[in-house]
């Protein structure tokens, strides 16, 4: 989903030094921040529009209130990775959770990681969450079913594409954005999409869980935390915090300060 400004600071715009990383299907582009070699990464997973770059200063900022290694990476399609080799359809978050995650970790060596999504990000987290060793997991407004609310803000933002100024603003962070956007718009308005549910795999999560929103989140209600955190039971902690749909840019020095408290018990 589209992000928002950040609130407590000034977001710099100044793209990170990243580097392209190959795994089945393509090159990725990847942000690899160092970090305690004896800690678990943090892995970040950007939301339906994102990118490495559109992180803006959070990775850095969680790098330096962790001393953990951040990386972070743009999907195919996004940001300065390589298009995806096929049109998205509604198994992608699966795909991405179980296939294109996967071989990025062994690629850039991270073992059990703490994944860190937000928006449609989060909802890779918490599929790859229920699969892979994970030492914990974060999400920031992540979807777990359908809201007639997501699906009227996404209907706005696709006429923001068609006839608005959307298309070039987005240009500025993906080297395709048509490849962007109809990749995610395309399936969350599909009528067949609007039965999607997560419950499932949310049910076989047993790493420690942060679920993280913003009260007035247009694109999804408080009920999706619930969800989350009803499936999972102990070990599933929320925080709710004034604003919308992207917590860690609008209330960067809160959710970096929860997101430190939180791993500071893992490994």
């Amino acid at each position: 989903m589209p992000a928002r400004p950040d609130r407590d600071r000034p977001v710099t715009a100044e793209p990170p030094e990243t580097a392209r990383v190959q795994v089945a299907g393509g090159k990725l582009e990847v942000l690899d921040l160092p970090g305690a070699d004896d800690r678990a990464p943090l892995v970040l997973l950007h939301e339906g529009l994102g990118s490495v770059a559109l992180w803006r200063r959070f990775p850095a900022l969680l790098a330096a209130a962790t001393d953990r290694r951040v990386i972070a990476f743009s999907r195919f399609g996004h940001g300065r990775s390589q298009p995806p080799a096929t049109p998205r359809t509604r198994a992608f978050f699966h795909e991405e959770a179980l296939e294109v995650l996967p071989a990025l970790l062994r690629e850039v060596d991270a073992e059990r990681p703490v994944l860190i999504g937000h928006s449609d990000g989060g909802s890779i987290a918490l599929i790859a969450g229920g699969a892979l060793p994970v030492t914990g997991i974060v999400v920031l407004a992540a979807h777990v079913f359908v809201e007639e609310m997501a699906v009227t803000e996404i209907t706005r933002a696709r006429a923001a594409f068609v006839d608005g100024d959307l298309r070039a603003r987005m240009a500025r962070h993906h080297d395709d954005p048509d490849a962007a956007f109809w990749g995610w718009c395309d399936v969350w308005l599909d009528p067949a999409f609007r039965s999607w549910s997560l419950d499932a795999d949310v049910t076989r999560i047993t790493a420690p869980t942060l679920v993280l929103q913003g009260a007035e989140d247009p694109y999804g209600s408080l009920a999706q935390v619930d969800r989350i955190v009803d499936v999972i039971g102990r070990g599933a902690e929320r925080l709710i915090v004034p604003g919308g749909h992207s917590p860690h840019l609008e209330r960067s020095t809160e959710v970096v300060a929860a997101i430190a408290q939180f791993t500071a018990a893992l490994a």
